[in-house]
């Protein structure tokens, strides 16, 4: 008894290695889209083809857009006072899903860990500096981890803009310590956004 042809082990392996899906929920995926080729593969394809064409990071604030500037960064109605930073995309998309957060958003690439060589200079905190002084804002959200490395990063960025003219603010209640906020509920990031403490 013989498997999936050559081509399709390779596109399950492929899938398989997606987060969240191993072998057994990688061929059963792709054989759910071979069998509604039309109303399933193909569709994807022509989505993946454009994101894999389009995609790129947002000159402003770092987030994941098909345009230069994000939809998030050009929409006039964002409070233009707030910028909420973020460790990555996924942070900033799970503070957007619950939609508790009206401003403008930072996305760092990371944080400060002397273990990964990444210093101020890798995580876009220069920016940030940047962007608070040319926006005018008057507070900064650091929606960063319970983590040591995240807490790290948020005392680094305290200290960064302590000689401008704006509130540091960072989530509170609700974020458990060691958490990540991509694995947080909607009602836990929404708690946490409204009772922040000043840094």
């Amino acid at each position: 008894m013989s498997g999936p042809p050559n081509d399709i082990e390779a596109l399950i392996a492929q899938v398989a290695r997606l987060p969240g899906l191993g072998p057994r929920s990688a061929r059963r995926l792709v054989l759910h889209l071979i069998q509604r080729r039309d109303q399933s593969l193909r569709p994807l394809l022509a989505a993946l083809e454009r994101v894999a064409l389009g995609a790129q990071v947002c000159a402003r604030c770092g987030n994941i857009s098909t345009e230069p500037v994000c939809a998030i960064c050009t929409k006039p109605k964002r409070a233009i006072g707030e910028i909420c930073v973020v460790e990555d995309v996924a942070d900033l998309w799970a503070m957007e899903r619950g939609g508790a957060f009206r401003g403008r958003y930072h996305v760092l690439g990371g944080t400060l860990s002397a273990l990964d060589a990444m210093g101020p200079e890798e995580l876009r905190i220069p920016e940030l500096v940047e962007r608070v002084r040319d926006e005018g804002a008057r507070e900064v959200i650091l929606a960063l981890g319970a983590t040591v490395d995240g807490q790290t990063t948020a005392h680094y960025i305290a200290d960064a803009l302590a000689g401008l003219d704006v509130q540091v603010t960072a989530l509170a209640q609700g974020v458990p310590l060691g958490g990540e906020l991509d694995f947080l509920d909607d009602g836990t990031i929404g708690a946490a956004l409204k009772a922040r403490k000043v840094l």
